[in-house]
């Protein structure tokens, strides 16, 4: 190779990683020209055209880096030096810190700091949207910059990225949507992948993907934060990469054992007792605090289930008048601004109650105290009677710990544990990944579609189990996605282009044949959502009569339609202040419905470029139910008793009491789905005739 060319190639590592590769292959062409003695001068000045151009955006965007990078006191700060070569010189490095350590917010500053996202994104993501939203607010504040310039967010319908962003924050699943469109995600040079030790099936999908795109991509660097959680497991599965660990900014935290109950009953049963052993928990942080044996103040953060078990603990201890004690509800559903609420400065003292969301993604400022009944509702999927269950069920050790955690951070901390320490020693150690419990025929229709060879030689951190595949491969069957050799139909070509659990896209597929395009697409970016219409504690009937006209005759599906439809009308009647007070009056969420929209406008664009024609006519019920019917055919159900139902492989099973169809007993009926709570109930159904 003549000099001049090795030169040409060695500039490409000055190049944006988005181009690097089409000016590599663009260059071989050229020198081939040369030495075939073809005429090459016009083609490679073009292509140093094209070279400059990348160059000079990576030197812009260099220019872009702050020349002092501000560093707040936190453990992970105090480290910085080791964390930036332990990054420079390893291609995956596993940084576990406990929650508190400054890892989420500081560890993209870090890389900023060594000249990453220069040459492409430095690209975080998280598991969770509302996670998200704070991290990226709270690193763009710290780098004096405004949200969507330098540090850019992206989650489902939201995007506040600009060219001039050299951080993006994102949800997991944006990351992994992204693949399809950009397989060697050369959109970034560093991607940080946060709180892995949740598993979610997206992670762990992730870390598959990243495991064989590494060796493609050598330039692209690969941090995985984790709480100090099974911390070895990540390390073999890239290569035995380096752990550093950075401990949090922890006091010590006391624990307190006070079992709820001396013998297991069933949880209907146990509900009542929770939330008495809560309120006894909280007097007796009183008379601790009056006794003068411990600091006064501090706020309290209680773990529950679930909405309903916050809403119901909520009702307890407004009722019972704890003074100067606010209540503070914080789940994922709540609107932003009444999340917001948990991180705005305050006087006087809080109960905060929480999901597991505040178990390790989002940081509760000022917790003194944390009450952890120890249980969770962790969704499992049975491949014997394919039916996703969510039982509460008592967390793992791992979980009950990071619990814990929250309430050494700014003081000595105590936690109330309402079980036995014997009960905490016989639980297991770490929560079950999610790919061990779920339902895989998404993931396999995924992996087919980008052609990543046998589900069962993808490298994941934990390989599913075969049956759980082979009960993938069957639904994708039944749906017409795969045949009998487990290859891509056109169908399930189809179904992949469409960003939506397999059994929902099959529906819309049937609607197009059956003409009820506009129907389904109502529905199906329904079933995708979670339900918009509310129904508080202490306002259920109100809230009932309200939903109640909404009904139609046989089909809660339908009902999805006239909501739809009214909320279309007021919508472009009123002002957006005027419909946020319609919403509350009528207990609609305004948040649920205005996602509601937002998929079913993606839906809408997806599948005008399927070439899909939308009906301007309403569909007859004949129509909308036979495409339901296709991605729902394990869950039909036949009435063989009063008010019980025989579904397939012998599944008896009830009406959901909120559907419409709850006192009524249709011979058959279909239903959106299955859910396994205190009883398997189907929820959103239809009756049918086979």
């Amino acid at each position: 190779m003549s000099p001049i060319w090795s030169e040409y190639k060695q500039s490409l590592s000055n190049v944006m990683a988005k181009d690097r590769h089409a000016l590599s292959r663009r260059l071989s062409e050229v020198e081939k020209l040369a030495r075939g003695q073809k005429p090459f001068e016009e083609s490679l000045e073009k292509w140093i055209v094209k070279r400059d151009a990348s160059v000079a955006q990576v030197a812009t965007r260099q220019a872009l880096i702050p020349a002092e990078i501000e560093f707040p006191e936190l453990p992970v700060c105090e480290r910085r030096d080791e964390i930036a070569e332990l990054i420079a010189k390893n291609q995956v490095v596993v940084l576990a810190g406990e929650t508190g350590s400054g890892k989420t917010t500081q560890l993209p500053k870090i890389c900023l700091s060594i000249g990453r996202g220069t040459k492409g994104l430095i690209g975080h993501t998280q598991p969770r949207r509302i996670a998200a939203n704070t991290v990226a607010h709270r690193i763009a504040e710290e780098l004096k910059t405004t949200l969507g310039d330098k540090v850019g967010y992206q989650v489902r319908f939201s995007d506040q990225t600009s060219e001039n962003s050299l951080i993006k924050v994102m949800t997991d699943g944006i990351l992994l949507a992204e693949i399809q469109t950009d397989p060697f995600l050369n959109k970034y040079d560093t991607l940080i992948i946060d709180e892995a030790h949740e598993r979610s099936l997206n992670i762990d999908f992730l870390l598959g993907y990243l495991k064989q795109l590494l060796i493609k991509r050598p330039d692209l660097k690969l941090i995985i934060t984790s709480a100090t959680i099974d911390l070895e497991r990540f390390s073999k599965h890239f290569n035995n990469a380096p752990i550093i660990e950075v401990s949090g900014r922890t006091y010590p935290v006391e624990t307190w054992y006070r079992p709820m109950y001396e013998s297991s009953s069933e949880d209907s049963e146990q509900e009542p007792d929770q939330y008495a052993a809560i309120l006894d928990a909280v007097y007796e942080i009183d008379a601790y605090e009056k006794s003068g044996k411990g600091n006064r103040g501090g706020d309290i953060l209680i773990f529950l289930s679930g909405e309903r078990e916050i809403r119901e603990a909520a009702d307890q201890l407004r009722k019972a008048q704890l003074p100067h004690l606010e209540v503070i509800p914080f789940y994922a559903r709540l609107s932003l601004a009444e999340q917001q609420k948990v991180f705005a400065p305050h006087t006087g003292r809080r109960i905060v109650l929480a999901t597991n969301v505040a178990e390790t993604s989002i940081t509760v400022p000022g917790i003194r105290y944390v009450i952890d009944p120890g249980f969770a509702r962790i969704s499992r999927y049975s491949y014997r009677t394919k039916v996703q269950r969510l039982p509460i069920e008592p967390i793992s050790q791992a979980s009950a710990n990071q619990r814990k955690g929250r309430c050494g951070r700014v003081a000595e901390g105590i936690c109330i544990r309402l079980y036995s320490e014997d009960d905490f020693n016989s639980r297991p150690a770490f929560t079950d990944a999610e790919i061990l419990r779920t339902n895989l025929a998404a993931v396999i229709l995924q992996m087919l579609q980008l052609r990543m060879g046998d589900i069962h030689d993808f490298p994941f951190i934990d390989a599913p189990d075969h049956r759980l595949i082979s009960d993938g491969y069957k639904l994708l069957e039944e749906l017409h996605a795969v045949n009998s050799k487990n290859q891509l139909t056109p169908v399930g070509q189809q179904l992949a282009k469409l960003p939506l659990d397999p059994r929902l896209a099959r529906m819309l597929l049937a609607a197009q044949e059956k003409s009820c395009v506009r129907e389904l697409l109502i529905i199906v970016s329904a079933l995708s959502v979670q339900d918009p219409r509310e129904r508080p504690i202490e306002k259920q009937q109100a809230a009932d009569q309200m939903h109640r006209r909404f009904w139609v005759e046989h089909s809660d599906f339908l009902t999805y339609v006239n909501l739809w439809d009214y909320f279309e009308t007021q919508r472009q009647a009123l002002t957006q202040n005027q419909l946020r007070k319609l919403c509350k009056k009528e207990f609609l969420s305004y948040l649920r419905l205005r996602e509601w929209r937002d998929i079913h406008h993606q839906l809408c664009v997806v599948i005008k470029d399927l070439g899909f024609g939308v009906n301007t006519d309403a569909a007859n019920y004949e129509a909308v139910h036979q495409s339901l019917l296709t991605g729902l055919l394990g869950n039909l159900g036949f009435n063989h008793e009063e008010r019980e139902y025989m579904g397939a492989r012998n599944r008896k099973f009830a009406i959901f009491p909120g559907s419409s169809l709850a006192k009524k007993t249709p011979k058959w009926l279909m239903a959106a789905e299955l859910i396994e709570t205190a009883k398997l109930y189907a929820h959103t159904v239809a009756k049918i005739e086979p």
